[in-house]
């Protein structure tokens, strides 16, 4: 919400018309909606004011088939007063007999539909606020029993989407100005309410916002879709795909075996399900390639690739449940004008059964998402272990160069003996600087160092192989009296290896001979 708005930006001049009564929407229906409420909800600032407002219209007749004919038609509302009066005329007209639903699929609302809409169906602000706002919601209201109730479902989603354009195999969050500019190492955050980039698609958050009018005699669907200039659902999408439903063998038999208007609201529910199965195919095949390269390049830095992943599989983890939720209140809502109908057990057993095979492809769609995720945290751990190994690696080296200076340091190094002059112990070296080299009142050499250091240092390399449980010195298996004599046996095999090399000329040698003679 935002406490800083503009009034004067809430009602174009032009657009309002005193003699009209939805021009006062939501405070003509809803006193409690005041006019500071509507300003922090955002409800009437976000319409649309420069492009028209497109509306899509499908009818569901009374035998179950859908009007191809209403199908074609599309309503176009400028910010002109004339079109906007057309359009409030039409809403006026009487529904002709015969018609179950009749639905609305509105691209770009534009503030006068937005009261009109809103007016003419009795619709609670709260769906557009939420739709505006993308806050995910479920609720009924105004039930009344033989008569109807409305029921809205806000459901954020996601989709995939194409890239224009190739580009190099990142993964990368983008803001939600432009989903292809990726973010720079000056912003590290991971923004998952904004899309997410992958090698050659994009998946965005997209939005199904839905209100229905359940009456008894004809019913009304309302489908908001966010005004963007991406390749999101839009209402012409979502409309066809609805009217595609009616030429579905599968589905039009329940729309004929039940008169119940809510299998049309459940059928469009199942459009967010396709766009979840196409998403998590796309983020199934980028996460083989970021397993591939952590396993041929062992890259620590792609470790944050894949945490950006794991943070975005925890908020999806999240849409789900909304997902289910909502689907769960579907089932749980029976169309109160459904009462006195004398299928009305008939529906609604049919109507159970459709929910549950929805929330079990939602559950089949966490199980996706689980996985997913565990196979990215095995990646991590992998990335991590390579690294573990290589650091190991580095200080078994730094080992050995230990075990072949330590002796000679040990030479050097001082012991703790009784000066004669003081009565506390004072370091003197077993060498040191005592050697005829550099102090001529001593007894040492460096000769004598050097031959107590190769001495010490080849006997402290024959104990540390030896006490090795597995080398390349010896014959995997050995006894500990193999390993202990390995210099000798290595020595030996070496030997012998080089002997038959020498003793024994290639063919290849032999035939250059033979061709020489």
């Amino acid at each position: 919400m935002d406490f800083d708005v503009d009034k004067s930006a809430v009602e174009p001049g032009g657009l309002v018309f005193p003699s009209d009564h939805w021009s006062n929407y939501p405070q003509n229906l809803f006193g409690n909606w005041t006019r500071d409420q509507v300003l922090r909800s955002k409800m009437l600032t976000s319409c649309s004011s420069s492009q028209s407002c497109l509306i899509y219209k499908m009818e569901v007749r009374d035998d179950g088939h859908f009007d191809k004919v209403a199908g074609e038609k599309i309503t176009t509302v400028t910010a002109e007063k004339d079109s906007s009066r057309a359009f409030w005329k039409e809403l006026q007209q009487p529904r002709p007999e015969g018609i179950r639903i009749r639905a609305f699929f509105v691209d770009n609302l534009s503030l006068d539909v937005l009261k009109m809409l809103g007016t003419k169906f009795n619709v609670e602000p709260f769906f557009f606020t939420s739709s505006m706002n993308w806050i995910p919601s479920r609720y009924q209201e105004d039930a009344k029993a033989g008569v109807g109730d409305h029921i809205t479902v806000t459901l954020p989603f996601i989709c995939a989407m194409r890239k224009s354009g190739t580009g190099p195999e990142n993964i990368s969050s983008v803001s939600a100005g432009d989903p292809l500019q990726k973010v720079t190492p000056e912003a590290p955050e991971i923004n998952t309410q904004t899309s997410l980039e992958l090698t050659h698609e994009i998946l965005l958050q997209d939005l199904l916002a839905i209100h229905m009018v359940r009456r008894k005699d004809s019913s009304t669907i309302i489908s908001y879709h966010p005004i963007s200039q991406f390749q999101k659902t839009s209402a012409k999408r979502l409309q066809s795909l609805v009217q595609r439903t009616g030429d579905s063998v599968y589905w039009s038999k329940l729309f004929s075996s039940s008169k119940d208007p809510t299998f049309v609201f459940l059928a469009i529910l199942w459009y967010a399900l396709y766009a979840w199965d196409e998403a998590f195919e796309v983020l199934y095949q980028h996460i083989k390639k970021l397993e591939s390269r952590v396993l041929g390049t062992n890259d620590i830095n792609l470790t944050r690739e894949l945490h950006k992943l794991q943070a975005y599989l925890l908020h999806y983890q999240q849409l789900l449940q909304d997902f289910y939720k909502s689907v769960e209140f579907v089932k749980k809502t029976p169309n109160p004008a459904m009462q006195d109908d004398k299928d009305k057990d008939n529906s609604a057993a049919l109507l159970e059964r459709e929910a549950d095979n929805l929330l079990s492809e939602i559950s089949r769609l966490e199980g996706q998402r689980v996985m997913h995720s565990g196979r990215l945290q095995n990646v991590m751990n992998l990335a991590f272990a390579t690294v573990n190994i290589e650091d190991s690696r580095a200080m078994k080296r730094v080992s050995y160069l230990t075990m072949v200076f330590l002796p000679a340091s040990l030479m050097a190094v001082s012991l703790v003996t009784s000066d004669q002059e003081t009565t506390y112990p004072v370091p003197q070296s077993i060498f040191g600087m005592n050697v005829k080299e550099i102090n001529s009142g001593s007894y040492q050499t460096l000769s004598h160092y050097a031959e107590a250091t190769i001495t010490l240092t080849v006997l402290t390399t024959w104990l540390v192989v030896a006490m090795q449980r597995e080398s390349s010195f010896w014959p995997k298996g050995s006894p500990w009296w193999h390993r202990l004599a390995w210099p000798i046996f290595f020595a030996v095999t070496r030997i012998k290896e080089w002997y038959l090399g020498h003793r024994r000329p290639s063919k290849t040698r032999k035939r250059r001979g033979i061709g020489f003679t």
